[in-house]
């Protein structure tokens, strides 16, 4: 039984890169955030730091961006994750004093 791909998934457009890459952080941020909610000491409301779980949300990019660029030679898609990686990273390190 093989098991099929999602075939948006392996375009080489711009929209798709632009979309994964907000998709990705959001989705890892949710991740992160239960964990450090759930497995947090009594008195705290969660275990690790807000500001850490977005940056770490935002670096999880960089493997998609990886895969995109190099495995699947998708320069188009690569560029859009690129590009909301950037963004979200000016955006963190501007806004970081309120995290």
């Amino acid at each position: 039984m093989k098991i099929s791909k999602i075939k948006i998934l392996y375009k080489d457009n711009l929209l798709l890169g632009i979309a994964l890459g907000v998709l990705v952080p959001l989705i890892s941020f949710g991740i992160l955030y239960g964990i450090s909610v759930i497995f947090a000491p009594e008195g705290k409301d969660y275990l690790i730091k807000i500001s850490t779980i977005v940056l770490v949300s935002v670096f999880l990019n960089l493997f998609t961006l990886r895969y995109y660029l190099l495995k699947l030679k998708f320069d188009k898609t690569g560029r859009g994750i690129l590009l909301v990686t950037f963004i979200l990273a000016i955006a963190y390190f501007t806004m970081s004093s309120w995290l």
